[in-house]
C-alpha cells in the first residue's frame, strides 16, 4: 500500500510539510522499486533511493532545526536526537547484505520509514506546530517569517 500525505501529517508550517510530502514521494519510489518485477537487480535503484532519502533528511532536518531554535522549541534537543537516530539508521546500512537480499532491505526500509513518517511526523513535528499556534501575535509574526524564509529557501 502507497504511502498517503493526508492533512493529518500536516504541521500547519509551510515548508515543513512542503519537505514531508516529498519523504513521502521518496517512500513511494521505495514501494513502486519493490513491486517492479520487470527490474530484476535493484541494487543499484536501492543504494541511489537510499542515499537520496539520506540527503534529503539531512537537509530537512537542518532545516527544521533551524526554525526549531529561531523560536526556542522546548523539545529541539529531543527532535535532534531523533534526526540523529534516523540518519544513523540509513548510514548503517550493510551494502553487502543489501545486494544479498534486496527485497528484504527495500521491505526492512519501508517499514522504517512507514514508522518514522507516522510516528515522529505526527508527534514529534506535529509538536511544532502546535508551539506556533500557542505563540501571541507577536512572535508568531516572527516564527511565520523564518517559516517564509526557509520556504523561500526549499523552493529556489
Amino acid at each position: 500500500m502507497k504511502y498517503e500525505f493526508t492533512k493529518d501529517f500536516l504541521t500547519g508550517i509551510e515548508f515543513i510539510d512542503k519537505e514531508h510530502a516529498r519523504l513521502f514521494e521518496l517512500a513511494n519510489e521505495t514501494y513502486d522499486l519493490l513491486h517492479d518485477e520487470l527490474v530484476t537487480d535493484k541494487y543499484d535503484r536501492i543504494v541511489d533511493l537510499i542515499e537520496e532519502l539520506r540527503d534529503y533528511t539531512k537537509t530537512h532536518f537542518a532545516h527544521e532545526e533551524e526554525f526549531m531554535q529561531s523560536i526556542s522549541f522546548q523539545y529541539i534537543w529531543s527532535e535532534k536526537h531523533q534526526h540523529l537516530t534516523f540518519i544513523e539508521k540509513l548510514d548503517g546500512i550493510d551494502r553487502k547484505k543489501l545486494d544479498d537480499h534486496q527485497e528484504a532491505y527495500i521491505l526492512d526500509v519501508l517499514d522504517f520509514l512507514a514508522k518514522w513518517l507516522t510516528g515522529h511526523i505526527r508527534g514529534a513535528d506535529a509538536r511544532i506546530g502546535a508551539a506556533v499556534r500557542a505563540m501571541d501575535a507577536e512572535t508568531r509574526a516572527k516564527a511565520d517569517a523564518k517559516a517564509a524564509e526557509l520556504l523561500k529557501k526549499i523552493e529556489s
